[in-house]
């Protein structure tokens, strides 16, 4: 499949967009903040989900990004607690939940993603984000660390489950068109239809851009659908379609001294390479649910068919098939509530590499590695909860997880080799309620991160990394009352060979290799507050402290985890109604993040002031602003890790410091326009 469009011929009337609106019951929007009170079946049922974890997990409702140029999932979730997420250029940002993935310097590791209850990871549970539109989003689901056992995530960040909107939830046709500044331009149009035992939704959108540096257009064009039927009172079954075609240009990292002062230029390695990442992709679920009493079953099957054409310092050209299956049961039967799981994951990849002449293959030149790679990844599941007294209940559970890579390779030299990993990752917890909406919560678990391909294969060895494993502690609490709503956890992680990740050559732009390190230490704060200030004034924060470092490491000592800064802080203060609204926003970051294992460079810090508006011309129409950087802050937002920065040297002209910075967004100013039928 090599599906290549120009978007700029896309007709913009049959591209624009719509989802339906999501009332908030009006007797309870004065108190909502966090605990999101909605008419919405399929969100109640989410935050029910929710209120049931014993630690940090949250909703996010598509009305809180629905008025924003929404790219990437930093965009969706900006004031999800404890998600870090910069962007690195378009629609390539870090997600880091945490310290997940700390020093992966490209795409993501340690987070399950997921769309409707599906992995979008692949079967070596490595992600790939872009493939996430927000524009189709109903709500995102959001379980940090080992909260995520009911979505069979083992690893360190946990899950984030993105739901599609059904014929049901979304009835009706919605209309979207939005652009502005980097010649950007988006259009999504979408239908609901609802019958007596059937539904069915679907969206189309578009999305192209010059991007806001150089060497970093990008276009695509996505289908998402699904269709339901219910066969009885109690079976439905409903079928999902998800068809991508993305392409991406590359603007690779820069020194300090390029980003700070020259933030639209890109690395002249990305341009020479004509480097890209570009996808085309095909995703097929069945999902069927059958009610049984107190209890409900629910089963699928997934299909996920990748093209990757993806030149970097050599052209990486891979073909993959992914496929699997789940089961899960629910069970609330008085004071006792059972989950039990499992989710299957077998994959295949087809992986060659070749001369990367200015973004092509070069001429009639073989492959320079070629290797067939096969994975699984079979997590199963189980967690019992207990209700001793009203407003107490205790948890237990855990999730096994059965892993095997193989690679065999015929170029540059036929090797074969293979590695299995087992394990179990318990988890124990409880929840206190003191009053109806107000949850203290704590959990011990443990988390477990098998090495996927990226990490075992590297560059042209099969290396049998070791998994990365944690003791994580968290205690917290959630809830609202008067004018507060709010979601705070406080963890601790103790990790013993946690996947760190260096560039090895950054000269040429070689991927990272991968070490396990000795014993590392994550701890911090996830903390979000809204407060109520009036009728009309709403006031949402998030704020991150992280403590990220070795310990008595060999070769680093005590040193902190480069990356991801200590303290990181974003509010919105949204002034007026539904009907018309201002929403200033500052994002700010006191003092930077280190650059280096070693800790020679830390970058510097910055606050960032950003603008929303929306105005309801008429019933179901709308027309919203998205101001970002107003002030045009020059700053870094992201860091490649290494082991220890080299800097500049003043005396020359040369530049020689380490390119390893991504710059902030430069200003920009987007608006658009939603209609509902």
């Amino acid at each position: 499949m090599s599906v290549i469009l120009d978007l700029r011929s896309v007709s913009l009337c049959a591209l624009a967009c719509s989802l339906t609106t999501l009332p908030a019951l009006a007797d309870e929007a004065p108190d909502q903040g966090r605990i999101i009170v909605t008419a919405l079946p399929m969100i109640e049922d989410a935050q029910a989900r929710v209120d049931r974890v014993a630690g940090g997990a949250d909703v996010v409702a598509a009305q809180e990004f629905e008025d924003r140029v929404a790219v990437s999932l930093r965009d969706a979730l900006s004031f999800s607690p404890g998600v870090y997420t910069q962007p690195r250029f378009g629609q390539e940002v870090r997600i880091s939940i945490r310290g997940s993935g700390i020093s992966r310097g490209f795409h993501m590791r340690g987070l399950t993603l997921l769309q409707d209850g599906i992995p979008i990871n692949l079967a070596d549970d490595n992600g790939d984000f872009q493939e996430l539109d927000p524009q189709v989003f109903q709500h995102l689901e959001v379980y940090r660390g080992g909260n995520a056992l009911r979505w069979g995530g083992s690893t360190l960040g946990g899950a984030i489950n993105a739901v599609t909107p059904t014929g049901r939830s979304a009835p009706g046709a919605e209309l979207r068109i939005d652009g502005g500044s980097f010649d950007t331009l988006r259009a999504k149009a979408a239908y609901g239809y609802a019958g007596a035992r059937g539904d069915a939704w679907m969206a189309i959108t578009a999305d192209r851009s010059d991007g806001d540096r150089d060497h970093a257009a990008r276009k695509a064009v996505r289908f998402n659908g699904n269709a339901g039927l219910k066969i009885s009172d109690t079976v439905e079954t409903r079928f999902y379609a998800s068809v991508q075609s993305i392409r991406q240009s590359l603007p690779g990292t820069l020194s300090e001294r390029q980003a700070l002062n020259r933030p639209a230029a890109a690395n002249p390695a990305s341009v020479t390479g004509d480097q890209a990442r570009d996808i085309d992709s095909i995703r097929l679920q069945n999902r069927t649910t059958v009610q049984l009493g107190r209890g409900a079953l629910e089963g699928g099957v997934f299909l996920n068919v990748k093209d990757l054409f993806h030149p970097i310092f050599q052209v990486v050209d891979q073909k993959s098939t992914d496929y699997g299956l789940y089961g899960r049961y629910d069970l609330e039967a008085g004071p006792f509530g059972l989950t039990l799981g499992s989710t299957a994951r077998f994959g295949e990849v087809r992986s060659r590499r070749f001369v990367n002449a200015a973004g092509r293959r070069a001429p009639g030149a073989a492959p320079t590695f070629d290797a067939r790679q096969r994975a699984q990844t079979i997590n199963s599941y189980g967690e019992l909860r207990y209700r001793p007294a009203d407003r107490l209940t205790l948890i237990a559970g855990g999730i096994y997880t059965h892993a095997e890579r193989e690679q065999d390779q015929q170029i540059p030299a036929s090797v074969s080799a293979r590695v299995d990993y087992d394990a179990f990752a318990p988890k124990f917890g409880l929840l206190f309620e003191p009053g109806e909406a107000v949850q203290f919560h704590a959990n011990y678990s443990r988390s477990v991160e098998m090495p996927g391909f990226g990490e075992v294969a590297q560059i042209a060895a099969f290396v049998p990394v070791r998994p990365q494993k944690a003791w994580t502690v968290e205690v917290g609490t959630r809830g609202r009352s008067g004018i507060a709503a709010w979601d705070v956890s406080l963890y601790r992680a103790d990790l013993k060979d946690e996947m760190l990740q260096y560039t090895v050559n950054p000269a040429q732009g070689i991927p990272a290799a991968t070490f396990n390190a000795d014993r590392t230490l994550h701890q911090g704060i996830e903390a979000g507050l809204d407060l109520t200030l009036a009728p009309w004034a709403m006031l949402r924060q998030v704020y991150q402290y992280s403590d990220f470092r070795f310990r008595d490491d060999v070769q680093f000592g005590g040193n902190r985890l480069p990356v991801v800064p200590r303290h990181f802080y974003r509010a919105e203060l949204r002034l007026g109604t539904d009907r018309l609204s201002l929403s200033p926003a500052v994002e700010w970051v006191p003092q930077g993040a280190w650059v280096d294992y070693a800790n020679t460079k830390r970058i510097g810090g910055y606050a960032m002031l950003n603008l929303g508006a929306q105005a309801e011309v008429r019933e179901g129409v709308t027309l919203f602003l998205d101001a970002r950087n107003l002030t045009g802050k020059r700053a870094i937002g992201d860091i490649s890790a290494m082991v220890r920065y080299v800097p500049d040297n003043p005396a020359t002209p040369a530049d020689e410091g380490s390119a390893a910075f991504y710059p902030v967004e430069r200003r920009a100013i987007y608006g658009g326009l939603r209609a509902r039928f």
